[in-house]
């Protein structure tokens, strides 16, 4: 939820200052979670959620912006973002397998990339333009 409301936030300045922070929060995650994870001695600490939020971000980044029913699309990308999350499909748990920071970042990124690719084939779909 703190990624939906933080990257909507940010959103509003533009897809490309959000674009940016994603890559930004993505690079700095790899490394705070593998930092963390080394000192604990735990791969995924649930406290950790840079990588939700970076996940969370990308899909942000698919919503169609400007029509009346973005709120719709926000709270579409956030559940589909949770469902690539929790089930782990394939890509998803094959990231997650990745050593380190890599992989607790990876998993979350992939699965708001299939979150994103989601509601861009339904943006198509419905003849929602993304801009």
């Amino acid at each position: 939820f703190v990624g939906v409301v933080s990257g909507y936030m940010i959103a509003g300045y533009g897809a490309g200052i959000l674009a940016v922070a994603t890559l930004l929060v993505t690079i700095i995650g790899v490394f705070a979670a593998d930092a963390y994870g080394q000192t604990t001695g735990r791969k995924d600490a649930p406290e950790v959620i840079i990588d939700e939020v970076a996940g969370q971000w990308s899909v942000l980044l698919c919503i169609p912006y400007g029509t009346p029913d973005m709120l719709i699309w926000v709270g579409a990308g956030f559940l589909l973002f949770r469902f690539f999350d929790i089930v782990k499909p394939p890509p998803v748990s094959t990231a997650e397998a990745l050593p380190g920071g890599i992989g607790i970042m990876a998993d979350d990124m992939v699965a708001g990339t299939l979150a994103g690719i989601c509601l861009l084939i339904l943006s198509y779909l419905t003849g929602t333009p993304l801009f």
